[in-house]
């Protein structure tokens, strides 16, 4: 049974459109993970991993070499990458799962696999545009507000391994309402009224709503090592399976198996997630871009 009023947390998210949770991890599970992120890193910016994101691109689809440089590692669910069941035991945790039954007001057998990444450091410096993540930004006031208005079904974070990450740029509350005209008007990389810079230090989360306008400014002599997820809801429908699958993970995802989790509820968990993804994504065929650069 799901409690009548909303959590905490829920309010929080729907007020600004973020909530920071410090802590979120314990300090004695940051170093395994730690370094299964360097390992991929490093395969990644050696040419060894194919699913990167490659600077100075902003959205897929990404090229699979590190020659320009890279600001991101993809599919960290993917059964062949190194330290998997490592990332899986994180992804499909009690603590994610809970948080995102609290931000959803969901039910946990409703919530379905999306993605795993890890962001880092870029070879040289790099920023993002301001963007919602699933709504161009050709879009009028009014296109705006009908997706907005829409549940968001999807629950999104940014979650630090390393102390010192500033790079994530947000406009609280942004995600209740259309742009405005200064905001149309304003250059990609330009400050914009209200902005605020989201600190996190290793440990420390950050869910947000992935329509909420944002941005991220990395630095090629800051270090940053930060897993970035999202699990979905089945209800999401066609315009989550959009958002879930522009990024390749019907490639790989059928191939995926759960035996190497240790805890039992984890694994039940992960194979349940996992099925409705594998369900929602058969038939889909060419789910085409949400943003093109």
């Amino acid at each position: 049974m799901l409690p009548s009023d909303p959590s905490p947390l829920r309010t929080s998210l729907l007020q600004s459109g973020y909530i920071i949770i410090p802590s979120f991890l314990s300090p004695s599970s940051l170093p395994a993970l730690r370094s299964a992120s360097a390992h991929a890193i490093s395969l990644a910016r050696s040419g060894h991993w194919p699913y990167i994101r490659t600077l100075p691109k902003q959205f897929p689809p990404w090229p699979s070499s590190p020659t320009n440089g890279i600001w991101g590692v993809q599919h960290l669910l993917h059964p062949d990458m190194p330290g998997r069941d490592l990332f899986a035991a994180s992804y499909f945790s009690s603590a994610v799962a809970s948080t995102a039954t609290s931000l959803l007001a969901v039910s946990q057998d409703e919530l379905v696999m999306e993605l795993y990444n890890l962001l880092c450091r870029p070879d040289t410096d790099f920023e993002l545009r301001w963007h919602r993540d699933d709504i161009g930004a050709e879009a009028t006031a009014g296109e705006e507000l009908v997706r907005l208005q829409q549940p968001a079904w999807h629950a999104q974070w940014n979650l630090a391994l390393v102390d010192g990450d500033e790079s994530l740029r947000v406009v609280p509350g942004s995600h209740r309402r259309a742009r405005t005209e200064e905001e149309r008007r304003a250059r990609p990389y330009e400050a914009l009224e209200g902005e605020v810079v989201v600190r996190l230090e290793a440990g420390d989360a950050v869910f947000y709503n992935n329509n909420l306008l944002h941005r991220g400014v990395y630095e090629a002599e800051r270090e940053r090592m930060t897993l970035h997820g999202s699990v979905g809801v089945e209800r999401g429908g066609g315009e989550r399976a959009r958002n879930v699958l522009q990024h390749g993970v019907g490639e790989w995802v059928e191939r995926c198996e759960w035996e190497g989790l240790e805890e039992e509820g984890v694994r039940r968990r992960a194979r349940e997630m996992w099925r409705k993804l594998v369900e929602m994504g058969k038939g889909k065929g060419d789910v085409g871009f949400s943003h093109h650069d």
